[in-house]
Order: structure tokens, then C-alpha cells, then sequence
């Protein structure tokens, strides 16, 4: 009996691309809060964080679920390193944050996939799913702008006396207002600095939403077919034609020939009587 030849999940290059800045990301994320920061940035980020770990599990689990037998992907494939990686650190606790650079295995894993494959491979892969990469990006460009300008306007804001972007929470609430368009309006920057971080995520955020609405509209209406889909449909239209028409001319001569018997029964009939 041979041995079953182990199976992993495959990706695409879109969703390995995404893993892989979302990774770069989180390490910068972990780099930036060994600073000495004010609480509410620190917390700001730990929220930002967090919710990286969250993808990052449900990318471990994606993979760990498609793995034939799952030790393969787990040991050999260092998932338990992507699980490590993963794990949110509710509470602050330092000993989590070292457990991030067990991130560095998905980078290495990721990046030497990518690495394989020579750039018109890559741009012929792009061309081809262009809608997959279009979701990824912007969804990736989605949350760095969110958490890039809230962590940024908390800064510019938070230490104004007038202010009312005050702490991480106000300022996630204001950046998904902005970057959505809707605009409440109860949360607004008032330093120079704030509005001009404000401008940016409202231009950014136009960008988004047509890009997210582009996306909706391909998904729900059938893409226009190609030159060969289209000649490949006219030349199957061509041959049922053709088929038809072949069919047609069989009937008719099969009815011609029955007129043909019926009329020498009928002479022979009329022999008969005479």
C-alpha cells in the first residue's frame, strides 16, 4: 500500500500578496509600539492588532482545514508558527507581543511562493483576475487608511483642549465615518494638522467606495464576453445551423419520397381496377 502524497491549500497569488503586506504590516504595527507611546495610541494599535491576529487565525484555520493529513501543514509547514503568531494579546501582556515574531515564518513561506513565479507570470495572473486582486487591494488600502489616519489624528488631536477626538475609540468611530462618506459629524478635527489628515481620508475614501461599489456591480452583472468566447458562441451557433439545416433537408427528401411511393400505389392501384 503506497503512502497518500500530502495535500495543502493552495492560494492564489492575490490572497498570498494580501497575507503577505498584511504581514509586513502587523510587523511594522509591532515595530511602532515598542516606542514610548501615550495609552490611547498604544491601545489604538492594540485594537489594530488584534484584528490582524483575527484574520491571521482564520487564515491558519482555512489552511489547517484543506491540509491532507493536517500535521503536514502543521508541523512541516510550520503552521503551529502561524498559529503563535495569531494568538491576540488582550491585556498588554509583553509576552504576547513577542509571540508576533513567529510572523516571520508566513513571510518567509509567502514571500519564496512569490518568488517562484517570474514577473509575466505574475502580470498575466493579474490581467486574468483582475476582479480577485481588486478586492484584496481594496480591502488591504481600506484598513491601512483607516488605521494609519486614526492613529495619526489621535496624535494631532488628542492633546488640544478643545478637541473632541480624544481617545482610540473616537478615533476609529471618526475614520469609519470619513472613509465611508457618511460624515455624522460628531466626531471633526479641529487642529490643522487633523483637517488636513481629514482631506486625505475623504479623498481616499471616495476612491474606496467607487472601487468597493465597482467591485458589487461586476459581481452581480455577468462580464462581457471575450473575442474567442464570442467566436467560440458564433461558431456553435454556425454548426447548430448547420445541423438544422441538414435536418431539414433529410425531412424533406424523406418526404419526397414517400409522395413518390404514395403515387406508384396509387397507379398501380388504379391498374388493378382497370
Amino acid at each position: 500500500m503506497t503512502a497518500q502524497e500530502p495535500v495543502t491549500r493552495q492560494h492564489g497569488n492575490a490572497y498570498n500578496i494580501f497575507i503577505l503586506v498584511l504581514t509586513i504590516y502587523s510587523l511594522a504595527v509591532m515595530v511602532i509600539r515598542l516606542f514610548p507611546l501615550d495609552p490611547d495610541t498604544q491601545s489604538l494599535l492594540g485594537i489594530y492588532d488584534n484584528v490582524i491576529c483575527l484574520i491571521f487565525i482564520g487564515d491558519f484555520v482555512y489552511n489547517l482545514a484543506g491540509s491532507k493529513p493536517k500535521r503536514h501543514y502543521f508541523i512541516h509547514q510550520r503552521g503551529w508558527l502561524d498559529l503563535l503568531g495569531s494568538i491576540p494579546s488582550f491585556g498588554g501582556s509583553g509576552f504576547a507581543g513577542l509571540l508576533r515574531l513567529a510572523r516571520l515564518s508566513r513571510l518567509a513561506r509567502i514571500g519564496k511562493l512569490l518568488q517562484g513565479k517570474n514577473r509575466k507570470a505574475l502580470i498575466d495572473d493579474v490581467l486574468k483576475n483582475r476582479g480577485e486582486y481588486a478586492t484584496f487591494i481594496t480591502l488591504l488600502s481600506a484598513g491601512m487608511v483607516l488605521s494609519i489616519a486614526s492613529v495619526l489624528m489621535l496624535q494631532a488631536e488628542a492633546h488640544n483642549a478643545d478637541a473632541n477626538i480624544q481617545t482610540g475609540g473616537d478615533a476609529i468611530w471618526w475614520g469609519l465615518a470619513t472613509i465611508t462618506t457618511v460624515g455624522y459629524g460628531d466626531r471633526y478635527p479641529v487642529t490643522v494638522i487633523g483637517r488636513l489628515i481629514a482631506m486625505a481620508v475623504m479623498f481616499a475614501g471616495v476612491g474606496i467606495i467607487g472601487a468597493l461599489a465597482s467591485i458589487l456591480a461586476s459581481m452581480l452583472v455577468p462580464p462581457a464576453a471575450t473575442e474567442e468566447e464570442k467566436a467560440a458562441d458564433q461558431a456553435e451557433e454556425d454548426a447548430d445551423r448547420a445541423a438544422a439545416a441538414a435536418d431539414t433537408a433529410a425531412i424533406l427528401a424523406e418526404i419526397t419520397a414517400l409522395r413518390a411511393e404514395i403515387a406508384q400505389l396509387r397507379e398501380a392501384v388504379t391498374a388493378g381496377r382497370t
